[in-house]
């Protein structure tokens, strides 16, 4: 049994599709079935059904798939580990992320860490909270920073920074005006958030609710954070952020942030988790140290600064 089949099979289980999966590696549909067939000879077991939707697991299928990513991923690590004794200092590294915040947030860090070790490459995924935790346990990925988190027993929580979500907007704003934003006043202005499914949204509808009022409806739904601080500088909308997010723009003078008062404010922790069964590669490992030092820092000069 060769690796290139291993390969092969775990593209195909996560694209599902025999053809996207030879488009992704760049080979033909007929070399990922041929691959496909030496791996059911060897396990004598069919691991693969195809349907109308693609193809489905068998259940020697699952078995297979569910080891063969830890196979993968500790010869990945094995190699990282020999580059490391050579001094090569190179790797990979997967970074599954929540939301548009924490990517603005993380792209500092990682441009700085990129310098340190510009033979690591990095791969970012943004998700849910919950399906980035989930890529952690499943060993689809090194590690997720994410806020809002889940609890989950099988992550184990490599730092937590608290964050504050502010009320941010243009400097000519007449919120800006004002040291803190009481939470009645600032219903009374177009906002942009993400929708419902987001925890920062949910939060804030409970923050509504427990000062007895019904939670407004925002004036622009979106995820994209570009989107909401470009409506907060041209003064159309009112958004709700973390500081870092919008560090560049403080820095220029086009926005501000204010905090809520104080019985309204809105906290939760960035945290980065790792797989407590899966020992960290080196770029892995390298990546969660600088993560960990990095991010306080910045948060501390945001704070001070804005």
């Amino acid at each position: 049994m060769q690796l290139q089949a291993i390969t092969y099979f775990n593209e195909l289980v996560r694209s599902r599709s025999i053809r996207q999966a030879a488009e992704t590696l760049g080979v033909s549909p007929t070399a990922i079935s041929r691959q496909l067939e030496n791996l059911e000879h060897y396990f004598g077991a069919p691991l693969v059904m195809r349907g109308a939707r693609g193809i489905i697991l068998t259940a020697a299928g699952e078995v297979l798939a569910a080891r063969s990513r830890s196979m993968m991923r500790d010869l990945e690590n094995a190699r990282q580990v020999i580059d490391d004794l050579r001094g090569l200092k190179r790797g990979n590294v997967s970074i599954h992320i929540n939301g548009a915040a924490i990517n603005a947030i993380l792209a500092p860090a990682l441009a700085e860490f990129y310098k340190l070790y510009p033979a690591v490459s990095i791969e970012v995924t943004v998700s849910s909270a919950q399906e980035a935790i989930n890529a952690v346990i499943n060993g689809n990925t090194d590690m997720a920073v994410t806020m809002f988190s889940p609890s989950e027993q099988q992550i184990d929580v490599r730092f937590k920074l608290n964050i504050h979500h502010n009320v941010v907007m243009a400097f000519d704003h007449p919120l800006a005006q004002l040291n803190n934003i009481p939470l009645e006043l600032i219903r009374k202005y177009p906002m942009a958030m993400p929708d419902r499914s987001f925890g920062i949204r949910r939060t804030f509808d409970q923050r509504q609710r427990n000062a007895g009022f019904e939670p407004i409806e925002a004036a622009f739904t979106t995820s994209s954070l570009e989107l909401q601080k470009e409506l907060a500088c041209h003064r159309t909308a009112v958004v709700i952020l973390p500081a870092m997010s919008v560090i560049r723009e403080i820095r220029s003078g086009e926005l501000v942030v204010r905090p809520f008062e104080q019985q309204f404010e809105i906290t939760t922790d960035l945290q980065l988790g790792r797989a407590k069964t899966t020992a960290p590669s080196f770029a892995a490992a390298k990546l969660a140290d600088f993560l960990e030092e990095f991010l306080p820092t910045q948060a501390r000069f945001v704070h001070d600064n804005s």
